[in-house]
């Protein structure tokens, strides 16, 4: 399948779950996947190193995949921090209902997969972790990234993971030049040809 139709409201094809067994959070989980997704075969490299190298999400904050797919990132940060409230975006249909579908197989009811307008502006996040979708296009990406890291709340940080031939530094720099003087963007670590982004909010100085 091209990799455009994962990028689709309604994929082309039947929709037709089938198993899934991955290691998230340290322990095998048996989940469901499709076709017509994204990474339908498991954790793709960059989330895997995502998952690697990032420190645990807020304990229990407000926690946001951008792009959650089968929902890895997602299931990952709620198993990792029970008592907080994870929101999971994505434009696929079939990703937001997979999502949902395997946080109720963990009894996660920390979980609520949607698309990104179902998400009450009003919300701010104490992490963000991402593997975002590069390949949508770079005008696409940015308006995707300026949507949401924005809404980091203070003290707020945003993790992405993006693979050094598609652009890493060069979005590194625009992030840079485009959040304002409250944000600091910083290349914090490369691993399997992948590099981890941190974007933080600035804490409120006490008066």
């Amino acid at each position: 399948m091209e990799s455009a139709h994962y990028f689709s409201t309604s994929p082309a094809g039947p929709f037709t779950r089938k198993p899934l067994t991955v290691e998230l959070a340290g322990e095998t989980r048996r989940l469901q996947t499709s076709a017509g997704i994204f990474s339908p075969d498991g954790i793709d490299k960059g989330t895997a190193v995502l998952l690697a190298e990032v420190p645990a999400p807020h304990p229990h904050g407000n926690l946001l995949d951008i792009g959650c797919g089968w929902g890895p990132v997602a299931l990952t940060m709620a198993l990792l921090a029970p008592q907080s409230s994870v929101y999971a975006v994505d434009v696929n249909e079939r990703c937001i209902t997979l999502t949902n579908e395997n946080a109720e197989a963990l009894g996660l009811s920390n979980v609520v997969a949607s698309t990104p307008e179902a998400v009450d502006a009003d919300v701010r996040f104490d992490t963000i972790w991402s593997n975002p979708p590069i390949r949508i296009g770079k005008e696409e990406l940015h308006a995707l990234l300026k949507l949401w890291l924005p809404r980091l709340a203070e003290g707020g940080t945003a993790w992405l993971v993006v693979q050094k031939n598609l652009g890493s530094d060069s979005l590194q720099r625009w992030l840079a030049a485009e959040l304002d003087s409250s944000f600091t963007v910083t290349r914090e670590s490369t691993s399997k040809s992948f590099r981890i982004l941190k974007v933080r909010k600035a804490s409120r100085l006490p008066r």
